[in-house]
Formats: C-alpha cells, sequence, structure tokens
C-alpha cells in the first residue's frame, strides 16, 4: 500500500519505486514523493541527505538552537531545525517551486512565511553545520540559492575544526564578515545575539 509522504521532508517506503535523480522536479512532485530517505530538491533536482549526522553534529546544532531559543522569548521571531521545510522561489505555487531545503537552523521573523508545510519564502537567518556528504552543497548549491532568495545570514558551522564563517547579504549578494574561530563571540545580527563560540562548540579530549 502506498504510504504517503509527511510535511516535514521525509518520504517513506513504497512499492512504486523512486524517481529518477536526474529528472526535474517541483514541489508539487515533492509532495507525492513516497521513497525512502530524507531528501532536499534544488533547482529542479533532488539531493539525498545524510541519514545520520555526527554527535558533534547535533551537539553544535542542539546549543545553537537553546541559546537562539532563549533569545527569541522576547523578540517576534520563530527558529526551526531539520527537518523543516524551507520553499525558496519568487513564484508561489507548488508547480513553480523548485528548491525546497531543509536548513540545520533557520530564524524566521516574518511570521506570514510559515504555514502547516513549513516556511514559504528566505528565512532571515540561515546555519548549515557541516557534515562531509553534504559539505559541497552547502558551500556552493545553498550558498548561492540563499543568496538568490535573499537570505540575510548564513552561517556555516564546522564542527571538526570549531569554526564559523558569517556571510551577510549586501546588494543581493553574501559578503564574508569574517571567520570566527573557538572562544570568539559573534553575533547573530537579525536577531541582536552575541554567541561565544565557547558555548556551541563540545569540548575537544
Amino acid at each position: 500500500m502506498k504510504k504517503q509522504k509527511d510535511y516535514k521532508g521525509e518520504v517513506k517506503s513504497s512499492n512504486t519505486g523512486e524517481p529518477d535523480l536526474a529528472g526535474n522536479y517541483n514541489y508539487s512532485d515533492y509532495l507525492q514523493w513516497t521513497f525512502e530517505g530524507m531528501v532536499e530538491l534544488i533547482n529542479g533536482k533532488i539531493f539525498k541527505m545524510s541519514p545520520a549526522p555526527s554527535t558533534g553534529h547535533q551537539v553544535t546544532l542542539m546549543e545553537l538552537c537553546y541559546l537562539v531559543m532563549h533569545h527569541l522569548k522576547v523578540k517576534n521571531c520563530k527558529v526551526f531545525i531539520a527537518p523543516f521545510d524551507v520553499r525558496l522561489s519568487k513564484f508561489k505555487e507548488d508547480k513553480l517551486i523548485d528548491s525546497v531545503v531543509q536548513p540545520d537552523l533557520c530564524i524566521i521573523c516574518d511570521l506570514t512565511k510559515i504555514d502547516e508545510k513549513g516556511c514559504n519564502g528566505a528565512p532571515d537567518m540561515i546555519a548549515e553545520i557541516l557534515s562531509p556528504s553534504t559539505a559541497q552543497r552547502d558551500l556552493d548549491l545553498k550558498f548561492k540559492l540563499y543568496e538568490e532568495n535573499g537570505v540575510k545570514e548564513y552561517w556555516i558551522v564546522q564542527p571538526n575544526d570549531q569554526t564559523v564563517s558569517v556571510f551577510d547579504l549586501v546588494d543581493s549578494k553574501f559578503i564574508l564578515r569574517g571567520i570566527y574561530h573557538r572562544a570568539k563571540v559573534i553575533e547573530v545580527k537579525t536577531i541582536g545575539l552575541e554567541i561565544d563560540l565557547n558555548e556551541i562548540f563540545p569540548v575537544k579530549d
């Protein structure tokens, strides 16, 4: 029996087979997929996600999320972590949307973008925690996608090196604010929150 996909980007097993990974698809197709695994859709192409993030990845993500959530108690913004579908397109119709991503963490201050399916439009801030299997996508395809769709602030977090590269959108282009190492304090400009990187990176033996 065919099982329907839920709205958090997880698709379940089916006897219908997988779509051609070389094909071109849209959000309407995405909602119908029933194969196993977590996927993203970028410019019409399917990309499978890492099935099991490392412990370091998860520790860093949860610590960052905790700090942001605590700060947002007095802000009119929301924070979400993957799995959470973010639809990126200048169009609103499902059949015309060709990019659906699941950022590790995103902050949304325009709450009208949030619906039961996720976020329809660019979050104000996105953080991606790099994993070996998805690093190139985060540094290239998703970097360009976030830039083109107007994400104001993009953090690329490297747990292994314990560094954070921060990009700010200036005149529709990402400009590197800096590459910050452990023990540095950096600001999430989107919400006016300063974060000591010692608080998000696990202590190495």
